[in-house]
């Protein structure tokens, strides 16, 4: 499912009428409404930075991730939310999103040891030699990228590249730095008494009225890597893929068939999307302590519950 403009538009909501005010992002669908967003979390899935297919229940399910880790962390940082609309659908404040996404890393694994493996730094950092596949860093690292437009892969800066460039003033990249490191220490002891590995994720904040923000999704599959705790010494000791609780599950898949982002996809079977969508359930599971429910809503509710929402929507309050 995605933002049905035409329907809401039907349903007198202004902002649908004008098509510049959607942007349709990797997974989210944002309506402009002023002074606040409308954001939708779809079924899609992007793995590369490019979309690749639906997945059942999906939005539903990262949506609902993403306002239980708001309300864990509300005690670090607000976060942008003004109010749920529906199972996959917040009204939320704007903000000036900060161009530099913050990814933490717990662990040498994905990515960062592919670049590792070619003797590259890490936005920056270097590495010490000897250093193994999914080993646990002493600290976490904050390898900042650069956001790109869709299609485009981000790119890796380092945290003097970005005040060298006067991209985030000094003051505030320190607080966003600081900030980062709590949210994922947060995360880390959450998950942790799950029997959950935080092993990386990333973060997006934005700026409103001067106001630090936390904003987009926290800790949510598609923005975050799970292991299971109780076999990481053992598989790491052996040199083994370590038990997966994300779409790195998706990405290796595609990793293993040649793709990765660059040409033609391969096709996505529906064994695949099954398994994806089960893993999601289980996230929810074992992050939530809840059994994940659909809403069940048709397209024609769901679109009227959003229209009552937006035209009912105040600023002022």
């Amino acid at each position: 499912m995605e933002l049905n403009l035409s329907k809401l538009k039907s349903l007198g909501v202004k902002a649908a009428a004008d098509k510049t005010k959607l942007y349709r992002g990797k997974v989210r669908d944002i309506l402009d409404l002023g002074s606040a967003l409308f954001i939708y979390t779809t079924d899609r899935i992007s793995a590369f930075d490019r979309v690749l297919a639906t997945i059942p229940s999906k939005g539903e399910i990262l949506n609902q991730i993403s306002l239980f880790w708001f309300k864990q962390t509300a005690d670090i940082i607000d976060n942008h939310i003004i109010k749920e609309v529906t199972s996959r659908s917040v009204l939320v404040r704007k903000c000036a999103i900060v161009p530099i996404e913050v990814v933490i890393r717990g662990y040498l694994t994905g990515s960062a040891w592919r670049e590792y493996q070619k003797g590259n730094s890490l936005s920056g950092i270097t590495l010490p030699e000897g250093m193994r596949r999914n080993e646990k860093f002493p600290t976490p690292l904050i390898t900042p990228s650069t956001k790109a437009e869709q299609g485009i892969h981000d790119e890796p800066i380092s945290r003097e590249e970005i005040l060298k460039q006067g991209i985030i003033p000094e003051e505030t990249w320190k607080k966003i730095e600081k900030t980062a490191l709590a949210l994922f220490n947060r995360g880390t002891e959450i998950v942790g008494k799950q029997g959950l590995i935080l092993v990386d994720t990333k973060y997006e904040f934005g700026l409103a009225d001067g106001k630090l923000y936390i904003a987009d999704e926290i800790h949510t599959q598609d923005s975050s890597r799970f292991w299971y705790k109780d076999t990481y010494e053992e598989l790491f000791s052996q040199d083994k893929d370590q038990r997966k609780l994300d779409k790195e599950f998706f990405r290796k898949w595609l990793i293993d068939r040649g793709y990765m982002g660059d040409g033609t996809p391969p096709d996505i079977n529906d064994e695949v999307i099954e398994g994806i969508t089960e893993r999601y359930k289980k996230a929810f599971h074992i992050i939530t302590g809840k059994e994940f429910v659909p809403s069940g809503l048709s397209e024609d509710e769901e679109m009227a519950k959003i229209a009552e929402a937006i035209n009912a929507y105040d600023p002022a309050l």
